[in-house]
């Protein structure tokens, strides 16, 4: 099984989202699974090519993913996969 994880605000779109166990040889199945589970969700992390988003980084365990294109980066069983969504915007000032 695969620990995903996900720090961001997807949750609120997502309820229930949180922590998912899946199982997955590649980081692209395994956002192809978490998006079976919650139907738009990998809207959220690639673009139209299957590739991440600019504001999107994806860890596995501590280390970066290399595969930003294609998301080939292997996963093993007990690996636990981070996906980190910046949050845009400027401060609010009144």
């Amino acid at each position: 099984m695969i620990q995903l994880r996900f720090t961001s605000h997807l949750e609120k779109f997502f309820p229930g989202l949180g922590e998912l166990r899946l199982e997955a040889r590649d980081v692209a199945a395994l956002i192809r699974q978490a998006d079976e589970r919650f139907p738009g969700l990998a809207a959220y992390v690639v673009n139209e090519h299957g590739a991440l988003r600019p504001h999107v980084n994806v860890f596995i365990g501590d280390e970066r993913i290399h595969d930003r294109q294609g998301l080939t980066d292997a996963l093993q069983d007990g690996d636990v996969v981070t996906i980190l969504q910046a949050l845009s915007g400027g401060m609010m000032r009144k």
